[in-house]
């Protein structure tokens, strides 16, 4: 502004012209001129004295209400030499003001410009990618990153989901193949959006902490860490030139549950000696058959399947080994087994409707929790827990899995 500010600051910005100033500022908010007559309502005794005083007058009204005509304000202001017109003295005190229509249009063309971003996806179109937009659209998301001219930020998401699935890959190559900077996935908003996105993709909640963001990474098959991606097993013994075969195989010959990292898996290459492998979802379940004196071996995903779980058992699949899945009966259940049948070929283990009735009127249940999954491989699986609104954990069903492993033995 091309005037005296410190004048400015004892006038127009007097603390008892509050009020006149903040109805200056909502007029060029709202794209009003700062011209004709502006009323006051119900001024106190020190406002009337401040507008006196602006105006050089002692007649500035009285009583309910008083009208200031803002021509002759910009006029004083002026002549005086301390500020050039009433708009840059309004900005000079409260700090630049864009109109609402301004404001608008810009935020409709951000919100265009955003939706062409999101449409160019590789995966639009799909049910959770799509859920995610809406979500940015609708809790405020969105329109911060307009505000903040940052909808690069939504452009780098999609380049980084657009690499996703991606098995084996560690995080810093996702991120330097999608933005050139590795560190980009490292706790950055960048990260939370897109984390945001691979929940709802493996239909799970937002990650709370480390280890949950990690298990999310690797649901899609993004490495974290090599060494903290692990998957336990019990009786697979194995073949091979690396030690980690000769491990596997004592490991089994004791019953002893092992837990294979990623690291191993990649340096140290194994041929697992099983025609039929069994899957569970929960600890338990292993260390329930770690006591059965002869089983079929037993991998354990201890939840969403890691990087190392996905590696192992992709090996298994290769080498033709008949791969039995199960997990809960909740939704996540259902999708990991549909996502294994998918990936591996996997045959459901106990994983039917008849499996669900009869494990639900054996005791108590607790209610199914987060977005609904079908089961292709058992349609009315998924509709009859809908119905009952009650899932059920696999450690229901431990004497029947443990029959199950000691009578598939060959």
């Amino acid at each position: 502004m091309n005037g005296d500010l410190p004048r400015l600051r004892r006038t127009l910005g007097d603390p008892a012209l509050t009020r006149l100033l903040a109805a200056l500022a909502r007029r060029i908010e709202l794209g009003r001129p700062l011209t004709g007559p502006l009323v006051l309502s119900h001024p106190t005794p020190v406002e009337l004295r401040a507008i006196r005083a602006l105006l050089g007058s002692g007649r500035a009204g009285s009583g309910g209400s008083v009208t200031i005509p803002l021509d002759r304000v910009a006029a004083t202001l002026a002549d005086a030499g301390i500020a050039p017109d009433l708009q840059s003295a309004v900005e000079a005190l409260a700090g630049p003001i864009t109109p609402r229509a301004r404001v608008a249009a810009a935020e409709r063309a951000g919100r265009s410009a955003a939706a062409d971003r999101l449409d160019a996806g590789r995966h639009a179109g799909t049910a959770w990618y799509e859920e995610w937009a809406k979500g940015l659209a609708t809790d405020g998301t969105l329109t911060r990153l307009i505000r903040r001219d940052d909808l690069d930020l939504i452009s780098a998401a999609v380049a980084v989901l657009d690499l996703i699935p991606a098995p084996g890959t560690p995080l810093p190559v996702i991120a330097e193949r999608a933005t050139g900077d590795t560190k980009a996935l490292s706790g950055t908003p960048l990260a939370s959006m897109t984390l945001r996105a691979l929940a709802l993709r493996s239909g799970t909640a937002p990650p709370r902490g480390a280890e949950a963001e990690r298990a999310l990474w690797e649901s899609a098959g993004v490495i974290v860490d090599d060494l903290s991606s692990q998957v336990l097993v019990l009786g697979l013994p194995a073949h091979g030139d690396q030690p980690l075969a000769g491990w596997l195989t004592q490991a089994a010959a004791r019953r002893t549950p092992f837990r294979i990292t990623l690291h191993q898996l990649v340096t140290m290459p194994i041929t697992p000696d099983a025609t039929v492998v069994h899957v569970c979802e929960n600890p338990s379940v292993l260390r329930a058959a770690v006591s059965t004196p002869v089983a079929a071996p037993l991998i354990c995903t201890e939840g969403m399947p890691s990087a190392a779980a996905s590696r192992l058992l992709r090996t298994l699949a290769d080498a033709g080994t008949t791969i039995r899945w199960r997990g809960d009966f909740d939704w996540t259940g259902l999708r990991t087994t549909a996502v294994a049948i998918a990936r591996y070929a996997a045959e459901p283990w106990r994983m039917s409707t008849a499996d669900y009735e009869a494990a639900l009127a054996t005791g108590d249940s607790e209610p199914l929790r987060g977005a609904a999954a079908p089961s292709p491989w058992d349609p009315d699986l998924a509709t009859r827990m809908h119905e009952t609104g009650r899932a059920v954990m696999e450690e229901r069903l431990i004497p029947l899995m443990l029959a199950d492993l000691a009578s598939s033995v060959p």
